[in-house]
């Protein structure tokens, strides 16, 4: 199973889970166990990621059925050229019944030719002739009539035979065009999961010992608690740099989608894609919004300082058709230094909303009870006028707050392998989970 085919059935776990997405946020604030009938479901075998030899195991295979593939599509292209050539079994057969064919042909023609003449020759007899020259014309007539019958007779034995041949071949030409057809999908099938095997291969083991989940980088994450189709909503994304040393290259990924609504069935084969909201972003060095997408997946922040931050707008715009229901955006970092060093921070951030259908109305808000707490921070207001924000070699010595922006709908006992899945996901046919590392050095 290909390793974004697990994350995908990862999110389908978790965002059908009612207590992971589908409660609101002071059902995930308390801290008793869940009821056995929210708990998340028990992780399938097939959810598993592959161990390291599991994936060699993965191309090895796939090696096998591609050579396999490869050798029986030769033999199907042989099978084809085979039938063209003039000594093949069924290719003889079609000449031979041709011939006896075009020869039966020959002589119910000379048959017919005699026929009428032996006819022509009775006709022509005198008034005066004998008896004797009467009957040798009508025996003559009847003879040619038996030769006629029988020409005709063999000519119809001869096209049927000449007709049972050539659907002999045309049938066997057929088949092996259908055969070599088969054998051709299968080696383009047997070489892109040749492909994706070894692609899974090589992202295990670039993803292996060499980069792993720290908290180097925080993202916190803010927005607002509703939102409607069709319109665009903003959000506010704060990347700190919690490490004791500069960063050389930090890239942000930030997504998000609808949630799952019941009675929407899902499958490891489901395309997430329909759930996914479109996200842009932009900052105080990047005024114009840019759609996360394939060509541009990440935000790159570039070199950030020890203690400095990088402020972010994300603008999401659910589309107008879709139904009320719960939303999600989520976001993740990766880094990498120019000394071969770099770290991920999967479990990232997250905040929940309600999404309203296209000219629905916000339910109005409940008075909240007074409450003794400490107040999150307020969200970041994004990079204008901040002297703490750096990209691309700049620094900043001042930290930033050590607590975390308000994530509407939801906190951090959220399950992270949903949230990082669900995030990638809910890219589409771009999804990103495992790092695509660049060279810091040709970034900074």
């Amino acid at each position: 199973m290909k390793i974004r085919r697990i994350l995908a059935t990862a999110v389908a776990a978790a965002v059908t889970t009612p207590v992971v997405f589908l409660s609101a946020a002071p059902a995930f604030a308390d801290t008793k166990p869940s009821p056995a009938a929210t708990q998340k479901p028990a992780q399938n075998e097939d959810d598993k990621p592959p161990t390291l030899d599991e994936l060699k195991a993965a191309v090895a295979l796939a090696q096998k059925e591609y050579d396999d593939a490869v050798v029986a599509l030769a033999g199907a292209k042989a099978a084809v050229d085979a039938l063209e050539k003039a000594d093949h079994l069924l290719r003889a057969a079609v000449t031979a019944a041709q011939k006896k064919a075009e020869e039966a042909a020959a002589a119910k023609t000379a048959a017919d030719t005699a026929l009428t003449e032996a006819e022509q020759t009775q006709k022509d007899l005198p008034v005066d002739a004998t008896p004797e020259q009467k009957q040798a014309a009508a025996d003559a007539v009847e003879a040619a009539k038996g030769k006629a019958e029988e020409a005709a007779a063999a000519k119809t034995t001869a096209d049927t035979a000449l007709s049972a041949a050539s659907k002999d071949l045309a049938d066997a030409s057929v088949a092996a065009s259908q055969a070599l057809h088969r054998a051709e999908v299968a080696k383009e099938e047997a070489s892109q999961n040749l492909d994706d095997a070894k692609e899974d291969l090589a992202s295990y083991e670039d993803m292996e010992g060499a980069c792993e989940s720290d908290d180097a980088v925080r993202i916190d994450l803010s927005g607002p608690e509703t939102i409607t189709a069709g319109q665009p909503a903003v959000f506010s994304m704060r990347v700190t740099n919690t490490s004791d040393r500069a960063l050389d290259l930090v890239d942000v990924y930030a997504n998000a989608s609808r949630i799952i609504l019941p009675g929407e069935e899902i499958d490891e084969d489901t395309d997430f894609t329909k759930w996914s909201i479109p996200v842009e972003w932009s900052s105080a060095d990047v005024l114009e919004w840019t759609q996360v997408s394939d060509e541009f997946e990440s935000i790159e922040v570039g070199k950030l300082a020890k203690g400095a931050h990088y402020d972010v707008k994300l603008r999401l715009t659910a589309a107008a058709d879709s139904p009320a229901g719960r939303g999600m955006a989520f976001a993740y970092a990766e880094y990498e230094n120019n000394d071969g060093t770099c770290g991920m921070a999967l479990d990232g951030a997250h905040a929940g909303f309600d999404i309203l259908a296209k000219g629905d109305k916000p339910k109005p808000t409940p008075t909240p009870s007074p409450s003794t707490s400490t107040p999150a921070p307020a969200p970041s207001t994004g990079n204008t006028g901040n002297t703490n924000t750096t990209q691309q070699g700049g620094s900043s010595s001042t930290p930033v707050n050590n607590g975390t922006l308000a994530a509407t709908g939801a906190n951090d006992v959220l399950p992270q392998l949903g949230l990082a899945a669900a995030g990638a996901v809910a890219l589409g046919a771009g999804a990103v989970f495992v790092a695509r590392r660049r060279k810091a050095g040709t970034q900074a």
